[in-house]
């Protein structure tokens, strides 16, 4: 495959922990990759270089250089999530520099786990902003390019399984990212049903919780994984048929653990030690005996237009 031909990846939210991880082994194995975020630096003046992965100073500019000194090919893009013309813009970037969209992850976050007491309205409307809207932005302004691809390609969410637990002491977060998983369930629906099987859109979550720029508490390092278990499953996931992941809502370890990976150890943040599994062993099944009975189905855009 020559390097014009080699799939495109988005990685939105790519600055840093996580989404850094993502974007340099999708371009380590073989993908040309746009990162995106909305913090940006002067990457020939970083010193130390690379920088720390989860400092400030780590941004999508940083990763790109990252990226082309090991040999891959990057662009690194500023985006703010909670604009639709900024995505949209963002969007027509990749394809005119790529001139297709292949994969786009959505690791774009914004975190605050209080009580609904304790969770102010500003800080409520950030979140779903940039969480559960800016990941429908970035789909319904993707859509496009998938259709110009003949409707192949994958979208990778960084969402959870959906279980009553997760709500507990963070509701308001919990809100926007379940809405998240929702869209995933909701969205591999519509393409079945309108036949479209090489799309796929899968959601992704840790079941031990990951080093990053939210887990700097020195207390909890031994119960860290390196970001690597994120990437590698998310990798999985992108060799696995279209068909039998889309609409699924996965755990990084049970996912690669399916897959027939053993070796979990070499995750581990400190060597020896046994991270704690923050996830459910067990998840609830969503499913019902009528899942495809719809009924009369109801479509509104026949139904003349409406007001907004």
């Amino acid at each position: 495959m020559s390097a014009a031909e080699a799939p495109v990846a988005l990685v939105v939210g790519a600055s840093r922990g996580i989404g850094r991880q993502i974007a340099i082994d999708l371009a380590k194995h073989g993908y040309r990759v746009a990162v995106a975020a909305k913090s940006t630096s002067d990457a020939s003046a970083t010193v130390p270089f690379p920088p720390d992965p989860n400092s400030s100073q780590s941004t999508i500019n940083t990763v790109e250089r990252e990226i082309r000194e090991n040999g891959g090919d990057a662009l690194a893009i500023q985006v703010d999530t909670r604009s639709y013309e900024s995505i949209q813009s963002m969007l027509a970037t990749v394809a005119e520099t790529y001139g297709r969209v292949d994969v786009i992850v959505y690791n774009s976050g914004a975190i605050w786990w209080a009580s609904v007491e304790k969770t102010p309205m500003k800080r409520f409307q950030l979140m779903q902003k940039v969480n559960v809207e800016g990941l429908y932005a970035t789909v319904q302004a993707s859509l496009p390019y998938f259709e110009k691809n003949d409707w192949k390609g994958r979208i990778i969410v960084v969402s959870p399984p959906i279980y009553s637990r997760f709500f507990r002491g963070k509701t308001a977060y919990a809100m926007g990212k379940v809405g998240m998983s929702v869209l995933t369930k909701g969205l591999a629906m519509d393409w079945k049903r309108e036949g479209k099987n090489e799309m796929a859109i899968t959601s992704i979550w840790p079941a031990v919780a990951i080093q990053s720029a939210a887990t700097p508490d020195p207390e909890i390092q031994n119960d860290l994984r390196k970001p690597t278990i994120f990437s590698d499953a998310i990798l999985e996931m992108l060799r696995t048929p279209a068909i039998e992941i889309s609409g699924r809502l996965e755990l990084d370890e049970d996912f690669l653990r399916s897959r027939g990976v053993r070796d979990f150890a070499k995750y581990s943040l400190i060597p020896g030690t046994n991270p704690r599994r923050i996830m459910p062993a067990q998840l609830p099944d969503l499913t019902v005996p009528e899942e495809d009975d719809e009924g009369v189905r109801m479509d509104s855009t026949k139904r003349g237009k409406a007001k907004i």
